[in-house]
């Protein structure tokens, strides 16, 4: 069975985007060192904190050193400050004219451009992240998942939580037909989406009336769901229901934001007419 033709133009953007940004290895190491320093500052914090503590945290230090170095490696993948100037400049210059003259639907476009800029940054820097916080000194070091379910299942929360975080930022694009400027959206969806994300505090170590507030939003299932997944802090079966419940986000941002753009283009006013 042929793949829908949609399906295929939409695969052929993400591959040429997946090529086009594995180029830039030299940012990539500049990166890593960065990732390094902060993956480095922030466990000696949370150490500080944790030996100070008088009762039993709701992560182990372990868990939650790991849980840094996953963040650090896989920054790519759940940052909500990763933009791509191009799509902003199309929709403020009017240059938009020519992306809706292509076959297809606009939002497919886009959202295949995205994902693949995300996932070419992760391939150049995860790898080496990982493969060092494995062979840090015992403090600092990750530890492996507790079990081979619990790798596969992150594999599938991680790529997931991708794919809403694709979602989530489908919608700073769209506001900006509106807004014809990026910056408010970006200070919104970064304050507040990152906080919730558990990428400022690890959920787990938030208030329990915050973190009922945190679970309304899709954010958490973003970052701080597939880490805890990874490090056994999610049972199996709690994982599968996360995952259940990614998938429903996931419909639920695709739908809505395609509605968006739709109406988006609608009021599209292209220059010189």
């Amino acid at each position: 069975m042929r793949p829908p033709r949609n399906l295929k133009r939409y695969l052929s953007v993400f591959r040429i985007r997946l090529a086009y940004s594995l180029q830039y290895r030299t940012a990539a190491l500049a990166g890593i060192a960065t990732q390094f320093f902060w993956g480095f500052l922030l466990i000696m914090v949370y150490s500080a904190f944790y030996s100070s503590s008088t009762s039993q945290p709701p992560m182990s230090l372990p868990q939650l050193v790991t849980y840094i170095w996953l963040q650090q490696a896989f920054l790519a993948f759940i940052m909500l400050w990763f933009r791509d100037e191009e799509l902003f400049g199309l929709i403020t210059t009017g240059n938009i004219a020519y992306e809706l003259c292509r076959p297809g639907e606009l939002y497919g476009f886009w959202y295949a451009k995205l994902l693949a800029q995300r996932i070419a940054s992760a391939l150049l820097k995860c790898l080496p992240i990982m493969g060092t916080a494995f062979f840090l000194p015992k403090s600092y070091q990750m530890m492996l998942p507790p079990d081979v379910l619990s790798a596969g299942l992150f594999i599938i929360s991680l790529l997931l939580g991708l794919l809403v975080l694709v979602g989530i930022s489908m919608f700073i694009y769209i506001s900006v037909f509106y807004t014809m400027s990026p910056y408010g959206s970006l200070l919104l969806f970064n304050v507040i989406g990152e906080f919730l994300a558990g990428m400022i505090i690890p959920v787990p170590l938030m208030p329990d009336w915050l973190q009922d507030i945190v679970y309304l939003f899709p954010f958490s299932w973003t970052a701080d769901f597939p880490f805890r997944v990874y490090s056994g802090h999610f049972h199996h079966t709690e994982a599968a229901v996360g995952i259940m419940l990614q998938l429903i986000w996931l419909t639920v941002l695709v739908t809505l934001g395609r509605l968006a753009m739709k109406q988006a283009l609608r009021r599209v006013v292209i220059q010189g007419g």
